[in-house]
């Protein structure tokens, strides 16, 4: 049996099972890439809710794995050479069970490069401005009587959105397979249309190829089951 008593997270997440993936997460859309992305390829796992409404994030234990505050973040018992690896940033994750599962990260360098500049499209761009539109539309910034900062970010969402839906208007992933791309930005697309309710304010109606990919991506179980990963505790 595995040994995770190295990582001060394990007392006040303890490992049921220490020889699985131990996934501290909240079902948020960064969050649930990796969960997804665990069920999607089968790894197993044992998943803690560190609920980040109440601010646990930054408590000491996890603050011990992602000095950062922020999830979702991993340990593996079985890392690189047999070891125990610790992770956080979710794009760095992706690759990191993609590569362990090798599953939805072509082998072929070429291909491997460009699924990953758009995984890096999500992190840099669709997920930060997607989360200013958030803030600013259903949160406090709808009490803020100068609208320029949530016009800004919703004009950026929708440029955004037109670049995802020229990408998406002849093949049905974002790369010709459904991959790494497609799990790190699926969440992001149903939550800025759904949670956040902004669709109108960013034109979704106007788009035809990314509400369809989205659409593929929801009917996918593992995603289904990845989405309300962990429970919210």
């Amino acid at each position: 049996m595995a040994d995770l008593s190295g990582f001060p997270i394990t007392k006040r997440w303890p490992a049921a099972n220490p020889d699985v993936i131990q996934l501290y997460s909240f079902p948020t859309p960064n969050g649930v890439k990796v969960s997804i992305m665990l069920e999607e390829t089968g790894l197993p796992y044992e998943a803690h809710p560190v609920n980040i409404t109440q601010n646990e994030s930054w408590t000491t234990e996890f603050l011990s794995l992602n000095p950062n505050g922020k999830i979702p973040a991993i340990i593996d018992p079985n890392g690189p050479g047999g070891a125990p690896l610790a992770l956080f940033e979710s794009g760095a994750i992706l690759i990191y069970l993609a590569d362990k599962a090798g599953k939805f990260l072509s082998a072929d360098p070429a291909r491997r490069y460009q699924t990953i500049q758009w995984v890096m499209f999500q992190m840099a761009a669709i997920g930060p401005m997607f989360g200013q539109v958030g803030f600013f539309h259903k949160f406090a910034g709808k009490d803020f009587e100068d609208k320029r900062p949530r016009d800004r970010y919703a004009s950026e969402s929708k440029r955004l959105l037109g670049v995802l839906e020229q990408r998406l208007a002849d093949r049905d992933w974002i790369m010709d397979d459904y991959s790494i791309a497609d799990i790190a930005t699926l969440g992001w697309v149903r939550n800025l249309v759904g949670f956040y309710g902004a669709g109108e304010l960013v034109d979704y109606g106007s788009l035809r190829h990314v509400p369809a990919w989205l659409d593929r991506g929801l009917a996918r179980p593992a995603v289904q089951r990845g989405l309300e990963i962990p429970g919210r505790g």
